[in-house]
């Protein structure tokens, strides 16, 4: 029994998994005492918790649907459609990271295009999924709250917020020229056969299932909208996190405690494992010293580089205890969440979801999705090299 649910973890978790038994192993060189209490930033375990209850209890009260919804029933063509659905991950994965914003519109946009013409149907519904995983993945990139190597790495670094903006918003400009220009040129690539305006009918059967999604409680709203707002004044360190964490778990206690069950413990666990990692290898002189030298003046490619085979949480907290470059390790893992598949882990979520409706397609979603993503993290190192931080 127990070896079954051992091998149903891993296969669930791989990342927290492998970190997990990184740590062990690490633990054999390097034995525990007490200073591995300070190897873990319990401050980013307690604002990603706080920020993972907040955003999934308001995700749960319908937000999300509803911004979506008013937003699409203002587009009458599949083009405008598939604009908002990619814009929505871009822009909103800004403010409630990258899985979430994927885990909301995926399963939203493959709903939609499922109530087109088999054949509109197809010409975009890979398409679309590439692109909105890749806009989140994009968007994220913005803001410390985007996605968790930014918030770990924005605490490591002490940055002021305006600093962080304009170190990424070359990237994320230019990302989003990129997103657009795609969507137009596939927009002109429709088949004979296919309509881009649709009639009536067919825009009344599109949100046939989406009309009677609202705001259910907004009172619960306002309540999330301050938490969230308390959230952002801890990570800038205006207030302390601990306030906040107290502020949430009372909330969620006394009024929400589902919300305990739709926080990303996996994720909580892999930070905490790869703390402990992290730790263990500072203290071995040989191997932080060829890793230092390594990394010294190329944490960017080197980052990039690390994050195609370990995505890029794990490469941000791997890196940051080598090097003091915060600012090369903020953009090498950002732009390293594009590539393979496992680049960035939320990029995983939107293959399920394909997976899930039709398995026949992964094949074809899986070469959409590594040549999307090549291209994009080429000319993004491009736009680094030009702005010499390459």
């Amino acid at each position: 029994m127990q070896k079954v649910l051992v091998k149903i973890t891993i296969k669930k978790e791989p990342v927290l998994s492998i970190a997990v038994i990184l740590a062990v192993i690490s633990m054999f060189v390097v034995h525990p005492d007490d200073t591995y209490v300070s190897y873990i930033d319990f401050r980013t375990l307690a604002i990603l918790f706080c920020l993972m209850v907040i955003v999934a209890g308001i995700r749960e009260i319908g937000v999300f649907d509803y911004i979506a919804q008013s937003l699409l029933n203002r587009v009458k063509s599949i083009s405008g459609i598939v604009m908002i659905l990619v814009l929505l991950c871009f822009f909103l994965s800004m403010v409630i990271t990258n899985d979430v914003a994927l885990i909301t519109f995926v399963p939203f946009a493959i709903l939609i295009l499922k109530r087109f013409p088999k054949e509109v149907r197809c010409h975009w519904l890979i398409p679309c999924v590439v692109m909105q995983t890749a806009a989140a993945n994009l968007g994220s990139m913005m803001t410390p709250i985007g996605n968790p190597q930014n918030l770990y790495l924005y605490g490591k670094a002490n940055l002021q917020a305006s600093s962080f903006f304009l170190l990424m918003l070359p990237y994320t400009a230019l990302s989003l020229l990129i997103l657009i220009i795609w969507i137009a040129i596939h927009t002109k690539r429709k088949t004979d056969n296919e309509t881009n305006c649709m009639d009536g009918s067919t825009h009344k059967a599109v949100y046939a299932k989406t009309q009677s999604r609202k705001i259910s409680d907004k009172l619960r709203l306002t309540i999330y909208l301050i938490l969230f707002f308390l959230s952002l004044l801890a990570v800038g360190r205006l207030i302390s996190i601990w306030i906040v964490f107290a502020c949430v778990i009372a909330w969620a206690a006394a009024f929400d405690s589902k919300l305990f069950r739709n926080a990303d413990y996996a994720l909580l666990g892999t930070f905490t494992a790869l703390f402990v990692f992290i730790g263990n290898l500072g203290r071995i002189p040989q191997f932080c010293s060829i890793l230092q030298n390594l990394i010294q003046t190329r944490e960017v490619i080197i980052a990039v580089a690390a994050s195609q085979v370990m995505s890029n949480v794990p490469a941000a907290i791997l890196l940051s205890g080598f090097t003091n470059n915060y600012r090369a390790l903020i953009i090498g893992t950002n732009l390293g969440g594009l590539g393979t598949m496992i680049a960035s882990m939320a990029s995983l979520i939107s293959f399920k979801y394909i997976s899930r409706e039709d398995a026949s397609l992964r094949g074809k979603y899986f070469i959409w999705f590594t040549a999307a993503n090549v291209i994009l993290l080429v000319i993004l190192l491009a736009a680094a090299k030009i702005l010499g931080q390459l």
